[in-house]
């Protein structure tokens, strides 16, 4: 039994095929997109026609011999290579009526495709004879192998493919187009790999992609490539009737070796190695960061973690104020342990070095100069530039992811803060296990990064220490801390740590932190950077700076 009435729609609502479909003289079916048989297609699509409908397209045959060969000029195919491949095609009245394209078992035709020239969609093609036991249509002329092989969707394409390059070098086509390559590669992989190079030509567009990258992992590493059609043309006969025989044979020859997702061959990608764009940076406010990390680089994921109440926000709020006011960058705030206009108090206090989150402050500092103030910071040339999530409390993650991928891409915000990870778990249902949740939070804040190129800023707690020293207490700060998750420390370009004991009887060391990088992707240089003094009248972090570079040191150097 063989199929008589090819790329017909799959019957299956899921499928959805338009063409996949081909209908065996018995009135079954099989549908080449989703393998799906089907015992009675007339029922399984609705339709009235009957077994012997179908017949009839078995039993109302042409001798292939009263065919003959013409030039397809529908197609823009020469005389020469029409009978090459054995393509042949019957008249009635003077008119091309019918194509036959022959298919072959080892030397011997096994059966025709056969394609309506007049009244009929050009897919219509029905089967004359054996169409399971074939091979690739041009099989024949090619069976014992060579340096290389073309592989295309259509019969007409395999032709045009074969003009293209001049006739010089062997081109097949699949029996069943995109949707059933895989199956036609599989039946005939042993033909395939008497060849040193395949080069699959599938149409340009979404199936024939995908179609192409599933053959080629059936073939042996390193012998498939895949040809990348230009934009504007879909398949090798496209090209081949607007004379563009230089382009294709540039692209064939300039085919990339097919490597799985993931793996990539550099010489193939010279280009973009030379082309990258440079990363957006800028300098971080104070000198001592900059000397170990040479500044915050969008498209980076930086960490900022240390014990309770040693001045995480105070650092993040002069970072955010840094970015608002030196660069022209829209900067995105995700603030959780704190009301969005606390968020823009602490940003106007920097500005003004004077802390006009506290009512008394910003009493005596006045409304009319806080209104001048919050229009120089936040108005004018900055307007529509600060961009907060207006939501107090622990939320759920995804819903946090959404709101930043809308800060990035509907808001065009460079950089982002997100303070703090925490805070997140404390208010997912997923709780239950912190660790895991930490780790998928992570990855994914990772893929905005890298999908984006936006600079993200972290905020992340650390777990208690055992002992009588913690961190509270001025105890040095180490990756394996990092509240809840290894994944953390893995997946973040670059950590910074705050240390600082608060309980020091010396009022100015007990307001002093050390910032110790704990992990930098870029330059690799860890270790204590700088430390920042805290000015309690203005709420101000300064730069403090120490006679030599020790972590530990009993005088400071203001």
């Amino acid at each position: 039994m063989s199929f008589v009435k090819m790329h017909q729609p799959c019957p299956s609502a899921e499928c959805g095929s338009s063409d996949a479909c081909g209908i065996n003289e018995d009135g079954s079916a099989y549908c080449f997109s989703c393998s799906t048989r089907f015992k009675n297609y007339d029922e399984a699509i609705g339709g009235h026609n009957s077994v012997a409908d179908f017949k009839q397209y078995k039993n109302n045959k042409v001798n292939i011999g009263e065919g003959e060969f013409i030039e397809l000029s529908d197609r823009s195919i020469s005389l020469q290579t029409a009978k090459k491949y054995g393509v042949k095609a019957i008249k009635e009245d003077g008119k091309v009526i019918k194509h036959y394209y022959p298919y072959y078992t080892a030397n011997e035709v096994a059966g025709y495709k056969v394609r309506k020239t007049i009244g009929t969609d050009p897919k219509n093609f029905n089967w004359e004879g054996d169409s399971r036991s074939t091979g690739f249509f041009g099989q024949q002329l090619c069976q014992e192998g060579g340096r290389f092989l073309t592989v295309v969707e259509g019969e007409c394409d395999a032709m045009a493919a074969y003009e293209l390059m001049g006739s010089q070098y062997p081109v097949v086509s699949n029996k069943n187009g995109a949707a059933g390559a895989e199956r036609d590669f599989k039946a005939n992989l042993e033909f395939i790999e008497k060849f040193q190079t395949i080069v699959i030509s599938f149409d340009n567009d979404k199936e024939g992609r995908k179609a192409a990258r599933e053959v080629a992992k059936l073939i042996t590493p390193g012998k498939a490539k895949i040809l990348q059609m230009p934009e504007d043309y879909k398949d090798a006969n496209d090209m081949l009737r607007q004379g563009l025989h230089n382009l294709y044979v540039s692209c064939w020859w300039s085919s990339n070796i097919y490597t799985p997702s993931g793996v990539l061959n550099i010489s193939d990608n010279f280009d973009k190695l030379l082309e990258r764009e440079k990363k957006d940076s800028i300098p971080y406010p104070w000198e001592g960061l900059n000397k170990k990390l040479f500044g915050l680089r969008q498209g980076e994921l930086v960490t900022f973690t240390g014990g309770t109440g040693l001045g995480k926000s105070s650092i993040i709020r002069e970072i955010e104020h840094w970015l608002i006011t030196k660069t022209e960058d829209n900067v995105g705030i995700v603030a959780l342990e704190e009301d969005w206009t606390r968020t823009a108090d602490g940003i106007l206090s920097v500005e003004a070095n004077q802390k006009l989150d506290l009512d008394h402050v910003r009493e005596e500092f006045g409304q009319e100069n806080y209104k001048m103030l919050a229009e120089r910071v936040l108005g004018g040339e900055n307007k529509n530039r600060m961009w907060v999530h207006a939501h107090f409390g622990a939320s759920d993650f995804d819903d946090i992811l959404s709101k930043i991928k809308y800060m990035i891409v509907g808001c065009d915000c460079k950089w982002i803060v997100l303070d703090h990870l925490q805070m997140i778990v404390a208010g997912n249902a997923e709780q239950s296990n912190e660790r895991l949740l930490l780790d998928r939070m992570m990855k994914d804040l990772r893929k905005i990064v890298e999908e984006t190129g936006a600079g993200l800023l972290v905020v992340s707690h650390l777990k208690r220490l055992e002992g009588n020293r913690g961190h509270e207490e001025g105890a040095v700060v180490s990756l394996s801390h990092l509240k809840g998750s290894g994944g953390i420390a893995q997946i973040s370009d670059c950590v910074i740590a705050l240390e600082r004991n608060q309980q020091d009887s010396d009022p100015v060391k007990a307001s002093t932190t050390r910032l110790r990088v704990l992990k930098s992707r870029y330059t690799g240089d860890v270790g204590v950077a700088t430390h920042l003094g805290y000015d309690k009248t203005t709420g101000r972090l300064n730069e403090v700076f120490f006679d030599d570079d020790e972590d530990d040191h009993d005088e400071f150097e203001l």
